[in-house]
């Protein structure tokens, strides 16, 4: 079977949608008072204050509250990706710490009667072969002075 030439034209692709710039206003046309915070709904109910420039204070400070700025943002993107780092180097030196003290292979061949004597003690006993294997190694080093 020979390969054939694929490319991008064989594969149907959806075309982007755009955004529109009114998408903010609908938002926070419905969003409701009660999740404002309790400092921004009693200046709501109170007299407005008029700005320096003489008229009336609009909405920007909720939508600073909404929206942060650009600075606010990158901050808080910047502080979280600090400490997904460090979590992930923590929980890496973590494994690392595991893997040095229990992986210490030893391979060695049994016969076939020593083999399912082995398995049988293991069943019988519902302890891991492993663990046996380990403390018969133990008890033979220590009997002998090491």
């Amino acid at each position: 079977m020979a390969k054939g030439q694929t490319t991008v034209s064989d594969f149907a692709v959806a075309p982007r949608r755009s955004r529109s710039v009114d998408q903010p206003v609908k938002q926070n046309e419905t969003s409701p008072v009660s999740e404002r915070p309790p400092e921004e709904t009693g200046a709501e109910n109170g007299p407005q204050a008029p700005s320096p420039d003489g008229g009336v204070e609009t909405d920007r400070s909720s939508s600073r509250l909404i929206a942060p700025t650009e600075e606010a943002r990158r901050e808080r993107s910047v502080s979280k990706a600090l400490q997904r780092e460090d979590s992930r180097v923590r929980l890496r030196d973590l494994k690392r710490t595991r893997d040095r003290e229990s992986k210490h292979y030893v391979n060695c061949p049994l016969n076939y009667e020593t083999k399912k004597r082995l398995e049988r003690a293991s069943f019988e006993n519902d302890v891991k072969m492993t663990k046996i294997m380990q403390a018969a190694i133990d008890q033979y080093l220590t009997d002998n002075g090491y």
